[in-house]
């Protein structure tokens, strides 16, 4: 089921009018959600599972690490940040690549990355060779949500990306729990169990294998480079058409036609108008890592410096990561309701809030409450804000631009991992939940005062502005 990039170009000139109606333009005015999108959610949902397992694997692996091992709180940094390195690269390049080679491959590719070196994490024998494996290994795992997400902003119906790429979010979020439970189940058993979580993630091949099986390179992606559709795009479209006027009860629009675009180029990032789409979303990726990671990622070690036990501090953070799956699902009825810059202005000020009372409450109960009610909204604006980067740059250059944007927040976590542990050490533990309120917060202004308007837009109306 591979497509060909090396199959027959139609010409792509930038003065080329536009086509007749091909399979992007037939799939652009498909309004609803068809059986084979179903059938994508369920797989690239597993795929995310294993992403947030992986990617959550070293947080609930630490304090076991620093009894083990004898790591500081400087080297856990250290080696946290090691990963954000990792995912910096892989956004960028893996962008890149997808703009120049498709979706598919790239998807795929990034699949096998994160999985065999989150098995060789579970081998490692120290805390330098772990390092150099969470690097590739963060390669691989933001290779493959950018792309997966830019996949999704181009098969599915402009009226329901929202919901889906929550939607989608949420299945994958619950490999957070897993991660968490896993560990609280695993890691007390005894020397040299905390393993068993990486080789957990490196069970994402086994997903990737279904995704080799089921989903298609991006029709978008084909149409704009001038390639000629395979049998297979032919059959997929046509049955999306099929279960559409199923369930619509009426006839499809009739399609309109885009010229192809071709490659993009790195100059046009720096022309004025994408270069501040550019900013903004990187911005806005910058204070998400900084805040979300700030705090999912440090909540086990900060707990035990709290004064709680390995296992306390492990059933805590285990109870908070529940609620990323609802926090999920909470955008889902809104995503594609209101304007979601203003919705994510709203969520980070509720945010900031409950992180400033996680910071100063003492009883169990509270630090329950508020860290998992921060949890859950934290969560209800990622998809929001992982929606609106892969709307708001142009299909040639979509992997290439949220690349740097993801990119930027994740180069921000190798600066967030050591800067937790500074604040931490020199101004004490309230002081790191205020910090981290303050980015919560301005990643909410960032959006409200700059992010372009995107919600039930065609992609192409918001590419011309």
């Amino acid at each position: 089921m591979s497509d060909d990039p090396s199959a027959t170009r139609r010409p792509a000139t930038t003065g080329s009018p536009p086509r007749s109606p091909d399979l992007a333009a037939r799939l652009d005015r498909i309004p609803v959600i068809t059986r084979l999108h179903r059938r994508w959610v369920a797989v690239l949902g597993v795929l995310f599972v294993f992403d947030l397992v992986d990617l959550n694997s070293f947080a609930y692996a630490a304090p076991a690490l620093r009894t083990e091992w004898g790591l500081s709180i400087g080297e856990v940094g250290a080696v946290t940040s090691a990963g954000f390195v990792g995912m910096f690269a892989g956004a960028i390049v893996g962008g890149r690549l997808s703009d120049r080679f498709g979706r598919r491959p790239v998807l795929l590719g990034s699949i096998l990355l994160f999985s065999v070196c989150s098995l060789g994490s579970a081998a490692t024998t120290g805390v330098w060779s772990l390092g150099v494996l969470r690097v590739l290994t963060g390669i691989g795992l933001q290779a493959m949500t950018g792309v997966l997400l830019v996949w999704v902003s181009e098969m599915f119906p402009r009226s329901l990306r929202g919901r889906y790429q929550s939607l989608l979010l949420a299945v994958g979020l619950a490999g957070i729990p897993v991660a968490a439970w896993l560990a609280r189940l695993v890691i007390p058993l005894g020397h040299g169990s905390w393993r068993w979580i990486f080789v957990v993630g490196a069970l994402g091949a086994v997903g990737g294998l279904v995704a080799w099986r089921t989903v298609p390179e991006s029709i978008r992606w084909r149409s704009a480079q001038g390639l000629s559709p395979t049998a297979r795009e032919e059959q997929i479209v046509a049955a999306m058409e099929r279960d559409a006027r199923e369930r619509t009860g009426t006839e499809l629009p009739e399609p309109v036609a885009e010229a192809p675009v071709g490659q993009g180029r790195l100059s046009e990032m720096l022309r004025p108008g994408m270069l501040r789409r550019t900013v903004v979303a990187s911005a806005a990726c910058v204070f998400l890592i900084l805040s979300f990671y700030g705090f999912s990622s440090w909540v086990p070690t900060l707990l035990v410096e709290r004064g709680y036990t390995t296992a306390e501090s492990l059933t805590f953070a285990s109870v908070l990561a529940i609620a990323a799956v609802p926090g999920a699902l909470l955008a889902a009825p809104i995503a594609d309701r209101f304007e979601r810059r203003s919705v994510v202005l709203v969520l980070q000020v509720v945010v900031a809030v409950l992180l400033v009372v996680f910071g100063l409450v003492d009883s169990p109960v509270a630090i329950v409450v508020s860290g998992f009610c921060a949890a859950m909204v934290m969560q209800t604006s990622v998809p929001l804000l992982y929606t609106y980067i892969a709307e708001v740059f142009p299909l040639h250059l979509r992997g290439l631009g949220s690349g740097i944007a993801n990119g930027s927040g994740r180069l921000a976590g190798v600066v967030g991992g050591v800067l937790v542990a500074s604040v931490y050490s020199g101004l004490g533990l309230t002081a790191v939940y205020v910090y981290l309120a303050v980015a919560a917060l301005s990643l909410g202004l960032v959006m409200a005062l700059f992010a372009e308007r995107t919600t039930n837009r065609r992609l192409e109306d918001i590419e011309r502005g």
